[in-house]
């Protein structure tokens, strides 16, 4: 797997990483300008030219993601044998800059429901730099060519016809922010029922509906032997406030609105499973 691949599987997994490059050399060096790897967590993909050179910059790479480093930053390296190294010595004669560029994980939105506001709010959300996952149980409303302006966004998005959400629920990783608006409010009482017993914490759960609608799930949750604490993990009505209007662009306008900072932070941490 090249360098490229490897970014991209990490984008599609949901995982930070940080991609290293040789940005100059002077002199001998293993390896030459624009040499390329790629470093994940637990994996490595590609070299910079192995020793010292590479051991010290695969180390600083994993301290960025485990803090959450956002900046690109530079690294240089004598290679000279009278040069005293962590990780041993390399004698070319040379010096090498890297550049080391961090891969932020992309934050992970779940929406349930594709029906007028859920259609709105996936257009709004499917222009951010996240990973959106649409779920429905009704085909027609994912028609790819209803949703080709989704799909062609810059979001990386998933779309899962199911009748069972809970499958796609399962599947998201922690951090993951869910929204549920289906078309039944038994569905979205399954959901929010399900989203509270996931073993991984939820970034957060927003459910569309009136305040009414609201009482009703929150006793009905209640009697499923969810705690008042946990309940409370769940927003509902969902948006900004102070956005009214009924219509489906407004609504989703309110709730992306809201959403944003909770996104912003996600990227900055690098949410990640």
């Amino acid at each position: 797997m090249d360098w490229l691949e490897a970014v991209q599987q990490l984008r599609h997994e949901g995982q930070p990483g940080v991609l290293i490059t040789v940005a100059e050399v002077r002199g001998h060096a293993p390896r030459e300008a624009g040499a390329k790897m790629v470093v994940g967590r637990d994996e490595l993909w590609g070299s910079v030219g192995g020793g010292n050179l590479e051991a010290s910059a695969v180390a600083r790479a994993r301290e960025m993601i485990d803090a959450g480093v956002t900046r690109p930053e530079f690294s240089e390296a004598k290679l000279s044998p009278h040069s005293r190294n962590q990780h041993g010595r390399q004698c070319c004669g040379g010096v090498v800059r890297l550049l080391l560029e961090p891969l932020p994980a992309r934050p992970v939105v779940a929406l349930f429901g594709a029906g007028h506001v859920g259609f709105e709010l996936a257009r709004i959300l499917s222009r951010l730099p996240i990973q959106l996952r649409l779920a429905d149980s009704r085909a027609e409303q994912l028609d790819r060519v209803r949703l080709a302006d989704i799909i062609d966004g810059r979001a990386d998005t998933r779309v899962h016809h199911t009748l069972l959400g809970e499958q796609v629920l399962e599947q998201l990783p922690p951090g993951a922010h869910v929204l549920i608006m289906t078309h039944d409010h038994a569905e979205d009482f399954a959901l929010c029922d399900a989203a509270l017993r996931l073993p991984q914490r939820l970034g957060s759960i927003g459910l569309i509906g009136s305040s009414a609608k609201w009482t009703r799930f929150q006793a009905q949750l209640a009697g499923q032997g969810h705690s008042a604490a946990t309940i409370g993990r769940i927003t509902c009505p969902i948006g900004l406030p102070g956005i009214t209007g009924k219509e489906p662009a407004v609504i989703a306008v309110a709730v992306a609105a809201a959403l944003l900072p909770s996104l912003t932070l996600a990227a900055r941490e690098q949410v990640s499973s």
